[in-house]
């Protein structure tokens, strides 16, 4: 679990073989073999490290689902080590796992704001509402606005400067992940158990809610 607070920009080393060698050093301080750190949201596993670098192993669907299949030698990713007990919990809970990608439309200066604007599918954008939160390559942010075909979000200088955006241009790739509240929201609503979705259940209405004592 993360806060989508980045803690660190990293830089690709190697990506193929399913390997993802970056290099780092604020996260590694206190690095173990097994831990786990956010690549631009993803929740990946530490196999190697030194003071200097960590691996992690990326799976064929990994890459295939996610953007990082647009990396190469060079380029920033985010990244952020998992919450402990005691952390500040700044952003929102982020579990790692990416719903999907979306295309960058537009960076757009408004006085110290730039707002960024994001195409995404239909399905993906059913758990983005606004004034709610969206993890952008792991960075927390609030929905400013949302439409039948894109969202927005409103930065601050400093995102900006501190995560991969300062790299990020029209056009690229970016992974999404919709807020955990949402899904499991939008599972009850749609009329599926989480926990059993190859059973039929009871759709959730007034009408249920009442006959089951809820008001």
């Amino acid at each position: 679990m993360f806060t989508g607070i980045i803690e660190e920009v990293g830089q690709v080393r190697h990506l193929g073989g399913g390997i993802l060698d970056i290099a780092a050093e604020r996260v590694l301080t206190d690095a173990h073999i097994g831990d786990s750190i956010s690549v631009n949201g993803i929740c990946l596993t530490v196999t190697q490290f030194t003071a200097t670098h960590f691996v992690a192993d990326v799976m064929p669907e990994t890459v295939r689902r996610t953007s990082l299949r647009d990396l190469q030698p060079g380029s920033l990713v985010n990244l952020e080590r998992a919450l402990l007990p005691t952390t500040r919990l700044g952003g929102h809970f982020v579990s790692g796992h990416i719903d999907g990608t979306g295309t960058i439309l537009s960076f757009r200066p408004e006085g110290n704001a730039l707002w960024l604007q994001v195409s995404a599918s239909r399905e993906l954008l059913q758990g983005i509402v606004a004034k709610g939160s969206v993890a952008l390559d792991g960075i927390s942010l609030t929905v400013v606005a949302v439409t039948e075909r894109d969202f927005t979000v409103s930065l601050i200088p400093h995102t900006r400067a501190v995560t991969n955006l300062q790299a990020k241009q029209a056009g690229a790739l970016i992974n999404i992940e919709t807020d955990i509240l949402g899904k499991y929201a939008l599972k009850l609503l749609s009329g599926q158990r989480p926990d059993k979705q190859t059973e039929a259940a009871p759709a959730l209405t007034a009408d249920f809610l009442q006959a089951n004592g809820f008001y």
